[in-house]
């Protein structure tokens, strides 16, 4: 039984990031002494056991073999005969495709990945170096996951560059009809983690270039390149997942999406309803947001209704911050890097002075009048109006 470090931790020391999580790979054991180690058993599809003590995940050698269509498509073999070399070589790239005896690694995690302590059968530090994103092995057309994932490395290792002849074999993928396989939480676990990669455009970038994007996502416009600035701008920002899903698919751009293709992407690839229902806001609103600055107490007061910014306000913040991504992504706009977004001052400052009218007081006072329903919400709007009007120096 020997055990290695291996895949991501590896490649992010050698180049100079930070470590976030380690991967354990067990070669010459069975399950049965793992769990007389004292390792608890987890895995699903193949064998995977979590540490008695620091509860990090320890997986058995294995290899894969296709045997159906599609992600889960793969017959699987664990066992103490398959051997470190065999493993990696089951691996989607030769970054991730490192390993490094346990031994070197001390108890607090530390660890020195010098070239001679590392097995390396594939070139992973050579393709470091390069900056190359280069498939382990032709395995690696059985798994149209992977065309997902080195779109996301391309994101967040945004100066590599996917070999050509990853790229042709990614293409023969998508033209085999693998991608159409995929199924909807894989896809949609991929493009959240994407979307939140130092520069998600460039994942975007490769699923156009080898032909994914116009199956996964053809409500995306491949020939306008407003949607990328735009989540970019968002990425620089630190914006969140929902906001960042906001831009790229609120309508920013030339080839303007509807709702209703947002509502058939977001339910295709189930998409969680609060960023959804952020996404569907700033596709709707976005314009009106943007010439809020037009608009009068009556209008600005329509506005934060029809975004239920009373009772969500934090929500709008997003929505603020997604149509301001978008400004300040059009040239045209002529915003400083470092100035405030105007439209974003103005409506919090209106949604502010709207939410301190006090909403019980008028709703009574319409009621002792003889209102009722629907006639004491106009009350109330009626009141945030005045109360706006007058904040605005409006008559």
């Amino acid at each position: 039984m020997k055990i290695f470090l291996v895949g991501g931790a590896l490649r992010d020391r050698l180049l100079g990031r930070p470590v976030s999580d380690h991967d354990w790979l067990v070669v010459g054991a069975t399950p049965e002494e793992m769990v007389a180690r004292g390792y608890l058993p987890v895995g699903r599809d193949f064998p995977v056991f979590l540490h008695p003590e620091t509860r990090e995940e320890y997986a058995l050698a294995r290899t894969e073999r296709k045997s159906a269509p599609g992600y889960r498509g793969f017959t699987v073999h664990a066992a103490p005969d398959v051997t470190l070399e065999q493993d990696l070589a089951r691996r989607d790239l030769t970054v991730n495709a490192i390993a490094l005896p346990a031994e070197l690694v001390s108890a607090d995690g530390r660890f020195d990945p010098a070239p001679e302590t590392l097995a390396d059968p594939f070139h992973g530090q050579r393709d470091l170096r390069d900056k190359v994103l280069r498939h382990v092995t032709d395995a690696f057309r059985e798994d149209p996951v992977r065309i997902l994932r080195v779109a996301r490395f391309a994101a967040r290792f945004d100066d590599f560059d996917v070999a050509p002849e990853t790229m042709a074999l990614m293409r023969g993928m998508v033209a085999a009809g693998e991608v159409d396989a995929l199924v909807a939480e894989r896809v949609w676990q991929e493009l959240s983690r994407g979307l939140m990669e130092t520069r998600p455009s460039r994942m975007f970038d490769v699923l156009r270039e080898c032909g994914a994007l116009a199956v996964l996502l053809p409500e995306i416009d491949e020939n306008d390149p407003l949607p990328m600035q735009v989540v970019d701008t968002a990425a620089r920002l630190k914006a969140s997942l929902a906001v960042r899903f906001a831009c790229l698919t609120g309508g920013f751009g030339s080839g303007k999406g509807s709702v209703a293709s947002l509502q058939a992407l977001c339910e295709r690839w189930r998409v969680p309803v609060e960023i959804r229902e952020l996404a569907e806001m700033v596709a709707r609103e976005h314009s009106h947001i943007d010439e809020s600055g037009a608009l009068d107490a009556a209008g600005l007061v329509r506005l934060l209704e029809r975004c239920d910014a009373f009772r969500k306000p934090a929500r709008f913040a997003e929505a603020l911050l997604a149509c301001e991504c978008a400004a300040r992504s059009r040239p045209s706009t002529g915003i400083e890097a470092d100035a405030p977004w105007p439209q974003r001052r103005r409506l919090l400052s209106v949604l502010a002075t709207a939410s301190a009218v006090a909403t019980d007081v008028v709703a009574r006072a319409a009621q002792q009048s003889g209102a009722t329903g629907p006639k004491i919400g106009e009350a109330i709007h009626r009141a945030r109006v005045e109360a706006v009007a007058s904040s605005l120096g409006q008559a």
